[in-house]
């Protein structure tokens, strides 16, 4: 059985059974990926967690305005892992992403791991995702006079902990708002009835979005792309004039770097989810136009951009206010809340902001619903999940059943799931993956040398090796809590491989009947 475990699926059989089973729709060009990678990229990592990177936690130091440290060294560990992927995208156009190209290269368990893990990267960070989203919406419609009740507007657990310290800080009108959630939710069977509505309409209208094609989900997304990369351009340029040197060098407030190189890794842990995304434009390999050429401009132009930005954005965040003020969900409003200017012109900034956040947010969500369900699509043709799965939309030619139901999943958890509790599981998820795929490129350049390869990663094995050593520190800098859930999921996800998955593999029972065609045996019964 052990030898079975590592059975693998050669490239050619990757390419012959996505033909044979039905592949999806070729319809994206370099620019369509491109922007599906900085859709993705772009949300609720910038927008959300850098506020807690810059300041820190009670469980991890600060960078301050060495922030913009924290950046480039993700962005190198991210850059050493696109290149990899850059590599399997171009030479495995088929979707599924690090599983296909781990089920090629290692072989089905592992793949079947990394398949596993990979929903904690698209769904359950869709959950954090929607959920980010739904703050910055309340926070737009409250610029025309618009609220929900609280309690149709945030989650169990933080209305409960907000209620608890109203007492601490009752001048906060957040923690009031919060804790308002509590004390006027209805109650069912004894219990307060608190939900994230706008979480759950959102991630509704995008799976609805997504069912209906990938060539016009990719519209939509090159809209929203474009238009949230204007805002953002706009927070650069206002903050800009804002800016007071002294905000990034104030001893006061511990200089450039307060809590030295310490600070700087613990953030880099955390923004890691402004990084995720750059990889999903490899779930899309299978509706490519020219994936060898294109899917690696579309991976590594997204993370090029997506880097730029982020390194303005933090130089000017950290220059329009002090660094100890921004350690709140929204730390690009915040910074404009303490900037010194004209009042106009900060109230028209603040309401830009929240609104490019909202549009943000929202293709990112479009981005990841449509990962996921193309990695269900892949395993479900390997055996490995129900063929259900695999089923595609006879008109929009689209994995509608997998959608849906991810869309489900997502909703069903943002209702009441808090950030803080899936930001860190998915840092840790995605790292995973990419020090799997790291490690795919150095195998299947030793079992297969001669393999076409349309993209090659340069000092093979050197830079695979960097990209895991690097994502290996960067998830070394994670709670230890994060890393007990971790290891939970992957048990629940081998106890359904090995009652499912190990049973009805595709490629087993191929492997396995032509054993028995080798020794005369009869074929008749099965597997």
């Amino acid at each position: 059985m052990a030898s079975s475990l590592f059975v693998r699926k050669s490239l050619a059989d990757c390419e012959a059974d996505a033909e044979r089973r039905g592949g999806l729709k070729r319809s994206l060009n370099k620019w369509h990926l491109t922007a599906l990678g900085v859709g993705a990229t772009i949300g609720a990592g910038i927008f959300a967690t850098t506020g807690t990177a810059i300041v820190g936690d009670p469980s991890r130091p600060g960078a301050g305005p060495a922030i913009v440290f924290s950046f480039l060294l993700t962005a190198v560990a991210c850059g050493f892992a696109a290149l990899c992927y850059a590599e399997f995208a171009a030479m495995v156009p088929i979707s599924g992403s690090a599983y296909t190209y781990a089920y090629a290269s290692i072989g089905e368990f592992v793949a079947w791991i990394i398949g596993w893990d990979l929903i904690i990267e698209y769904a359950v960070g869709n959950i954090g995702v929607a959920i980010g989203w739904a703050g910055y919406f309340r926070e737009l419609i409250g610029h025309f006079g618009l609220d929900l009740p609280a309690w149709l507007a945030t989650d169990y657990r933080t209305a409960h902990d907000a209620f608890r310290t109203l007492a601490a800080t009752p001048n906060d009108p957040v923690t009031q708002y919060m804790a308002s959630a509590w004390a006027h939710a209805p109650h069912i069977f004894g219990l307060p009835f608190i939900i994230n509505l706008p979480a759950v309409a959102v991630v509704a209208l995008i799976t609805i979005i997504l069912v209906i094609g990938i060539k016009e989900s990719a519209d939509t997304n090159n809209a929203m792309v474009l238009l949230k990369i204007g805002i953002i351009l706009f927070f650069i340029a206002v903050g800009l004039i804002l800016i007071k040197p002294h905000n990034w060098t104030d001893a006061s407030s511990g200089g450039f770097a307060p809590n030295g190189f310490a600070g700087i890794s613990a953030a880099a842990a955390i923004i890691f989810f402004s990084y995720i995304g750059f990889d999903a434009v490899s779930t899309a390999a299978e509706e490519s136009r020219n994936p060898a050429k294109d899917m690696p401009f579309g991976i590594i132009m997204s993370l090029v951009v997506c880097t730029v930005l982020y390194i303005a954005i933090s130089i000017v965040m950290t220059g329009v206010a002090p660094w100890k003020m921004l350690g709140t969900p929204e730390p690009m409003i915040t910074a404009l809340q303490y900037a010194s200017g004209p009042p106009g012109l900060l109230n028209a900034s603040r309401f830009i902001v929240a609104l490019g956040a909202v549009i943000a947010m929202g293709s990112v969500l479009l981005v990841f619903q449509l990962g996921q369900p193309r990695i269900f699509f892949s395993m479900a043709r390997d055996g490995l999940l129900p063929p259900v799965m695999a089923k595609v939309h006879p008109k929009y030619k689209t994995p509608y059943v997998g959608t849906i139901l991810t869309g489900v999943f997502v909703a069903s958890f943002s209702a009441f799931a808090n950030i803080a509790e899936v930001v860190d599981l998915t840092n840790i998820g995605t790292l995973f993956a990419f020090v799997l795929v790291s490690a795919g490129v150095i195998v299947l350049r030793h079992k297969e040398p001669d393999r076409p390869r349309p993209f090659r990663v340069p000092f093979v094995p050197i830079t695979p090796l960097i990209s895991i050593a690097a994502c290996a520190y960067l998830m070394l800098q994670l709670p230890g809590v994060t890393w007990m859930r971790f290891v939970a999921w992957l048990i629940l996800g081998l106890v359904f491989y090995f009652f499912y998955g190990y049973r009805h593999s595709a490629l087993r029972r191929q492997s396995l009947g032509m054993t028995r065609v080798a020794t005369g045996e009869s074929t008749s019964s099965g597997v």
